[in-house]
C-alpha cells in the first residue's frame, strides 16, 4: 500500500504527470483521460453511496469503487512495466463478480416492459449517472486501447459495469418502493 507524505508536489505545473512506471506524460493524454475518467465514476459512485443508498448496494458499490482503483491501476502502468511492477489489475473473476450481481438483483425485479428514463429516488437517480459516466470511461479506454497496449478486461469490466449500474438503478427504486420511470414514445 503506498503511503503518502504530501499531497502536492509542483512536478505537474507542466502540464504533466508521472505514470505508475514513472514515465511522464501530458495530462490531456489519452491514457491520462482514461484513468481520469475511471476516477470520476469512483467519485460519481461515492455520490450514490452518500445520497442515501440501501445497504445491500452500498455493499457493492464499495467493492466496486475498490476495483476502480485496480483498473486506474491497470491503467496507469504501461504493458511492458507491469513484468517489472505487482500492480492490482481488472481480471475475469471482477467480470463475472459484476455479472453474478445482475443476475441476483433482477430476479428480485419485474421484467423491462419499456426504456426506462433515469430518475427515481435521488440514489437511484445517481446511479444512473455513474452509468453514463461509465459509458464514457468505456469510450475513453477503448480509444486509448486503439492507440496503445492495455490490460485485457479493463473494457470489459466497464461494459459490464455500465449494464450492473443500470441494473442497480431499478433494484434501488424497487427496494424503496418507486417505480421505474418509463419512457412515454409518444409525448
Amino acid at each position: 500500500m503506498p503511503r503518502i507524505t504530501t499531497v502536492y508536489t509542483r512536478t505537474g505545473d507542466d502540464g504533466t504527470t508521472g505514470l505508475g512506471g514513472g514515465q511522464r506524460v501530458r495530462k490531456d493524454s489519452r491514457r491520462i483521460r482514461a484513468f481520469g475518467t475511471v476516477d470520476e465514476l469512483n467519485s460519481v459512485l461515492g455520490v450514490a453511496i452518500a445520497a442515501g443508498l440501501h445497504e445491500r448496494l452500498v455493499v457493492v458499490c464499495r467493492r466496486v469503487q475498490n476495483e476502480l482503483f485496480h483498473l486506474g491501476s491497470d491503467l496507469c502502468i504501461l504493458e511492458e512495466d507491469k513484468r517489472r511492477f505487482r500492480v492490482p489489475c481488472i481480471e475475469q473473476k471482477h467480470v463475472d463478480a459484476l455479472e453474478e450481481c445482475m443476475d441476483d438483483l433482477t430476479d428480485e425485479l419485474a421484467p423491462l416492459e419499456n426504456f426506462v428514463l433515469p430518475g427515481g429516488t435521488m440514489a437511484a437517480a445517481q446511479l444512473h449517472v455513474a452509468r453514463t459516466v461509465c459509458r464514457r470511461a468505456e469510450r475513453v479506454v477503448i480509444a486509448l486501447g486503439r492507440k496503445e497496449p492495455i490490460g485485457e478486461f479493463g473494457v470489459r469490466y466497464l461494459n459490464r459495469l455500465s449494464d450492473a449500474l443500470f441494473v442497480m438503478a431499478r433494484w434501488e427504486n424497487h427496494a424503496r418502493g418507486v417505480s421505474d420511470v418509463l419512457w412515454d414514445s409518444r409525448a
